[in-house]
């Protein structure tokens, strides 16, 4: 019952914040930047009633069977250490390589700390990624990211 007054309470809180917002009508297009907020907090709304019905029928949720781990084998912290690494040092050449670089870089970093070795096809689908993530978000979704040495081309 107490995650479903969580969500009653987030819900309330979603709905209470997104009808009090103060939108001017001319500013907004046809769905409006209340829209998400309401249909969020109506959905918090209904899950939590729908659980705290199922609750008070008697419904309780699956004992939980556990991950596929073996927990007798040592943390692997040279992975962890590894995109660590490769995530911080993508956030520091983001601006002066700009995001196709970086991202490029972060891409194929991460495919190497997670065990691929194919050096010969890694850096080109992280290019490719990373190109296509940077077309996506600055020319279609009006996301500005830094071009970098390459804005001119790009």
């Amino acid at each position: 019952m107490g995650v479903s007054a969580l969500l009653l309470a987030l819900g309330v809180l979603v709905l209470t914040d997104a009808l009090t917002m103060d939108v001017d009508i001319t500013q907004r297009g046809p769905v409006g930047p209340k829209t998400v907020p309401v249909v969020v907090g109506i959905g918090l709304l209904l899950v939590a009633a729908l659980l705290a019905v199922d609750v008070l029928r008697g419904g309780r949720g699956q004992a939980e069977t556990g991950e596929d781990v073996d927990l007798t084998e040592p943390a692997d912290w040279r992975t962890v250490a590894l995109l660590s690494g490769v995530f911080l040092g993508s956030a520091v050449l983001i601006e002066p390589l700009g995001f196709p670089a970086a991202g490029a870089l972060l891409f194929w970093g991460a495919a190497y700390a997670l065990g691929s070795r194919r050096v010969d096809r890694d850096p080109l689908i992280a290019a490719v990624l990373s190109l296509a993530t940077y077309a996506l978000f600055d020319k279609l979704l009006g996301v500005p990211l830094p071009g970098g040495p390459l804005m001119g081309v790009l």
